[in-house]
């Protein structure tokens, strides 16, 4: 089935939002107990346990209206409903602070697979936003494999070092600026490696 294109803002707001929604939900309740059938439970889990099905309504919507989710997007919500799921479950925080290292885990051996070999897997789902040459598309493969294990070490150093709410804002804020600035600091590749539109 062929992608079909919404409004960028809703798209934003669907990828986006529950993330923040957690955020803010935190900020709320990181202070309070809760206690549900006869078990107490800290903001952190209750928050998570709202997550979930959120985040799946919004990933379906999402599918619904575009007709598509990327494999990060599947193995994501995959993950949330594992390891949040554990997290409530057990009533431990700790599985769903170990899931951005899974994710970035997984798809950092993924990529390393094809690298060696010598394919880039990278290059199949991105090659209609980023018209490289095969050279380009193996350096970044290479970048952005090693960048995946980089976040998967320090996302286990945050969370395992410092309080669950320095993890929170690490994961809300730092994850993103740490992908907003490695693609900034791709431009050179970009440019060097661009395909010739005259050419193809």
């Amino acid at each position: 089935m062929a992608t079909k294109q919404i409004n960028p803002f809703l798209k934003s707001a669907l990828e986006f939002g529950p993330v923040l929604a957690f955020f803010a939900a935190y900020l709320l309740l990181k202070d309070n107990t809760y206690v549900i059938g006869g078990r107490e439970y800290q903001g952190f889990v209750v928050v998570t346990a709202g997550f979930i099905p959120l985040m799946l309504l919004c990933t379906g919507i999402l599918w619904k209206l575009t007709g598509h989710l990327s494999a990060m997007q599947v193995v994501t919500a995959v993950l949330i409903v594992v390891f949040g799921g554990l997290s409530v479950w057990l009533n431990d925080e700790r599985f769903f602070k170990m899931k951005p290292t899974l994710i970035y885990l997984l798809f950092g051996f993924a990529l390393l697979a094809g690298i060696l070999r010598g394919e880039s897997y990278l290059r199949k789902v991105m090659e209609g936003l980023m018209p490289l040459q095969e050279e380009g598309w193996m350096i970044l493969t290479k970048r952005i494999c090693a960048f995946f294990f980089g976040l998967a070490v320090l996302n286990e150093i945050v969370w395992r070092t410092m309080s669950t709410e320095s993890w929170v804002y690490f994961k809300t804020f730092g994850l993103t600026a740490a992908v907003f600035v490695f693609f900034m600091t791709q431009s050179g590749l970009f440019k060097r490696y661009a395909l010739d539109a005259d050419k193809e």
